[in-house]
């Protein structure tokens, strides 16, 4: 019998049949390399795709990297696309292979086809190899001067690229000058915009070091150059067209009246279908409104419709993104857009996270007159298949309610969601019925009628068992079984795996017993001795508090467990101010989408110039003493930068980060019979001999210093001299930052800054230059009209004592606000004069 026959299986572009693959590859290029039969490009294409295929999946084919430059002789542009692609990749991982192709890359940049000049060009920049700079200089150059715009074009991105190579090389062919020109200068909006994007970068870079740089930089927010690009903004594409207006928010206006010639210039880019476009003019005229309440005021007006024009058309992607945005002005603005709510109701085919983002519009534009309509809505999206939304829509009608609008009807239809047949209905409707009963205690009788007919056993969530609980214990007076439901409750305590829960049921438990004491004590018993053998040490730690105070006193217990309660009247927010202010400072951007500042979901190489200022948020504002408890933050980080040092303290509320807190109690409200064991402590401790008087001048007898003859009082003092500070300081960002750290403020001041130094203060590097010929030199700076921050540093000429400054201006107000710290503290005001001598005389000279 004759064997079988082996079954054919034809190649694979994407999976080669053996090692052998790659050289058969070979062998065919070189074949056709010098061929010039008909067809042979044909045959080269098929070639260079199999070689294009086996490099994309990882296949290594650098072997046949020289038949590939020898069949790139052709003027076919396909071939030639295909064989830069595969220069550039194995360019980067073998720079001796690179050089082989700088000749035809070299031949290719002068070919009579504008499209094979600039895809040379442009492959030749993006091998990006130390070693062949020198290749780069002389084809950079005639593309920059090329006649096609697409040669230019693809030469000023080339320069960039040089630049991050080789920063000398580029600075020294004077590419920087020749980009300046074809801005100003190049009749293609697009080549003046790769050049405004790449001057910028360039002359960031080079401001560090080089003062001319920081010049040529700040030209670029001068009027001219600002107007020429708004009168010919509409000749730009729409990424173009974002980074002019990116561009012109950084541009200081003179007055009032070149505020609304910007303004003029713009109005029509509202109306562009764009959404990018929209987006940065609404940043643009925010920005430059900012010191004119009433104008505005005007602009939200004006730009609300732009706004609600583009959530309803495009993309859901893109709805989300202007109704993140929107979100942001309507929480700084929601009187403006309350009669507009509508436009904020869910539609039944929007995303999740759409319909999440509307309903906490519809709970922010919510007053009086359009209360009913909106809650009556939102009980609508209680019944939702969707139980994230539906959750949502009943925490909307309780923060409604929470604010004081129309609260009888609200309160009717959170009593109807607890008689609904949804165990997610009613656990969100606990929670916020909690928190009616701690804001309007009036409705406490209604409120308990319905909550008394809810069996425990019937709620799994945690946090709506703890706000029953919470009930249990508050209004145990008004609920006939609460000691009962309570008993229960602590029979299963092993059973409850909720740390919060636990805790509420303490705490319920004790003031169930001091209101219905024949009937809870057995409970409390239970629910103690549960308590002292649990694992959680909260837990533990607060029935042992509980079983000491009662065995203390049980008076005392019952006034700190359950004293008279004032009702709640605002409730805290969960974002602070500061961090609202910062987020809209940064608006069009990814902060606003994620609803926090930059520094939070970046990393710190990519914080900028504020990431000093982000890590001192994390600081102390004083000494910390061996007495003193730091307390969680509210915030990370020292984010705003308009508050004084005194605003933030008012602002600053120690947070238990969401954890169940032991209730507070004034001490003063304890009888004087409860406190006199201590103030008999007291007593007695000030009568012992070694803290009297008396004792105190045995001490100093025993010194010596008794009986001696009173010497005559110092002659005053002379004035110390003059302080004189280094004009050469140096001190790195990391000894800055630890010294920030360990040294207590010294001074805390507000200076007023001159309308010159204001007008000046167009960029930080302005006032960085005059700080340093006071010989007070920078640390760090950022920020961008109104708002700038700046970290500097001065020694004193002799010694190396230093000292750290702080100073946030704000232009909008002419203040700035210091905060110094000094290795010498008796020289601390001396400095003061110093500084703010040299910010007075800011803009001046």
């Amino acid at each position: 019998m004759a064997p079988p026959g082996q079954s054919q299986r034809s190649p694979s572009p994407s999976q080669p049949s053996g090692k052998s693959e790659v050289s058969d590859l070979k062998l065919q290029l070189r074949q056709l390399a010098g061929s010039r039969a008909p067809g042979v490009d044909d045959s080269k294409r098929e070639l260079f795709k199999k070689v294009i295929s086996y490099m994309t999946i990882g296949i290594d084919v650098s072997a046949v990297f020289t038949e590939m430059v020898m069949c790139s002789a052709t003027s076919d542009i396909v071939l030639k696309k295909m064989c830069y692609l595969y220069v550039g990749n194995y360019a980067k991982v073998n720079p001796d292979l690179a050089l082989l192709t700088i000749n035809f890359l070299q031949r290719d940049c002068k070919d009579d086809d504008p499209m094979i000049r600039g895809l040379a060009l442009r492959s030749l920049c993006s091998l990006r190899l130390a070693n062949l700079v020198e290749y780069l200089v002389g084809p950079l150059g005639l593309g920059l001067k090329d006649n096609n715009s697409y040669v230019r074009m693809v030469a000023v991105t080339g320069v960039l690229k040089l630049y991050h190579i080789s920063p000398s090389t580029c600075v020294d062919a004077d590419f920087p000058s020749v980009l300046k020109h074809l801005l100003l200068n190049d009749p293609d909006t697009q080549i003046v915009a790769n050049c405004l994007s790449a001057l910028q970068e360039i002359w960031s870079l080079e401001a560090t070091t080089s003062e001319e740089a920081s010049r040529e930089r700040e030209t670029l927010l001068s009027k001219p150059v600002v107007y020429y690009f708004l009168n010919r903004i509409r000749e730009f594409n729409e990424w173009a067209q974002c980074y002019v207006l990116e561009l012109v928010s950084k541009y200081v206006p003179s007055d009032s009246n070149e505020i609304f010639d910007i303004m003029d210039l713009l109005e029509d880019r509202l109306q562009h279908a764009n959404g990018a476009v929209v987006l940065a003019t609404i940043k643009l005229f925010l920005h430059l409104t900012l010191s004119m309440a009433d104008v505005h005021q005007q602009v939200y007006e004006r730009i609300k419709a732009p706004l609600l024009t583009l959530v309803s058309s495009g993309s859901p992607e893109q709805s989300y993104a202007v109704l993140s945005h929107l979100h942001l002005l309507v929480m700084r603005a929601p009187y403006i857009f309350s009669s507009d709510y509508k436009h904020f109701y869910c539609q039944y085919n929007e995303p999740s996270y759409v319909k999440k983002l509307k309903l906490e519009m519809l709970t922010a534009v919510a007053n009086e007159s359009n209360t009913y309509e909106i809650v009556t809505e939102l009980c609508e999206y209680a019944a939702n298949v969707d139980i994230p939304i539906a959750r949502e829509s009943i925490r909307a009608v309780g923060k409604i309610a929470l604010q004081q609008y129309d609260v009888n009807a609200i309160v009717d239809r959170l009593l109807q969601f607890l008689e609904m047949e949804k165990d997610y209905v009613t656990a969100e409707a606990l929670v916020l019925v909690k928190d009616l009963l701690r804001k309007y205690p009036q409705w406490s009788h209604d409120c308990i009628a319905v909550v008394g007919n809810i069996s425990s056993q019937n709620i799994q969530e945690s946090k709506a068992k703890a706000a029953l609980i919470w009930m249990l214990g508050e209004y145990s007076q008004d609920m006939q079984d609460a000691p009962y439901v309570l008993e229960s409750l602590i029979e299963n305590w092993e059973d409850e795996h909720s740390a919060e829960v636990r805790l509420h049921l303490l705490t319920a438990v004790m003031k169930c017993f001091f209101k219905r004491s024949p009937e809870t004590q057995k409970a409390l018993g239970a629910a103690l001795a549960a308590g002292l053998a649990d694992f959680h040490q909260d837990v533990h730690d607060r029935a042992l508090f509980y079983y000491r105070l009662l065995q203390y006193d049980v008076a005392v217990a019952e006034r700190i467990v359950n004293p008279p309660k004032q009702a709640v009247s605002v409730f805290a927010d969960t974002q602070s101010s500061e961090i609202k202010d910062r987020i809209f400072d940064e608006f069009n951007s990814l902060s606003v989408i994620y609803q926090k500042p930059s520094y939070m979901f970046t990393d710190k190489e990519h914080r900028g110039l504020f990431e000093i200022s982000d890590e001192l948020g994390n600081l102390s504002i004083g000494p910390v003493t061996a007495d003193s408890v730091p307390v969680h933050r509210v915030e990370a980080n020292d984010q705003d930068l308009l508050l004084t040092t005194s605003e933030k303290e008012e602002t600053k509320v120690p947070s238990n980060n969401g954890a169940y807190s032991a209730p507070s109690f004034d001490l003063s409200s304890v009888s004087v019979a409860a406190s006199q064991p201590q103030s008999e402590l007291i007593v007695s401790d000030t009568n012992v001999p070694g803290h009297s008087p008396q004792s105190s001048l045995a001490i100093d007898d025993l010194l010596g210093l008794l009986g001696m003859p009173e010497t005559p009082a110092p002659a005053p003092a002379s004035s110390p001299p003059p302080l004189t500070l280094n004009s050469k300081a140096a001190l790195d960002p990391s000894t800055f930052q630890q010294k920030w750290r360990q040294l207590p403020i010294s001074l805390s001041q507000e200076y007023s800054v001159s309308p010159q130094g204001v007008a000046a203060l167009t960029t930080p590097q302005t006032l960085l230059r005059h700080m340093e010929s006071h010989s007070i030199h920078c640390i760090a700076s950022g920020g961008q009209s109104p708002n700038f921050k700046f970290f500097f540093v001065a020694q004193k000429a002799e010694e190396s004592s230093s000292f750290l400054v702080e100073c946030i201006i704000n232009t909008s107000s002419s203040k700035a606000q210091i905060k110094i710290k000094a290795d010498d503290q008796s020289a601390s005001e001396a400095f003061a004069s110093l500084f703010q001598s040299a910010l007075s005389n800011f803009g001046s000279s």
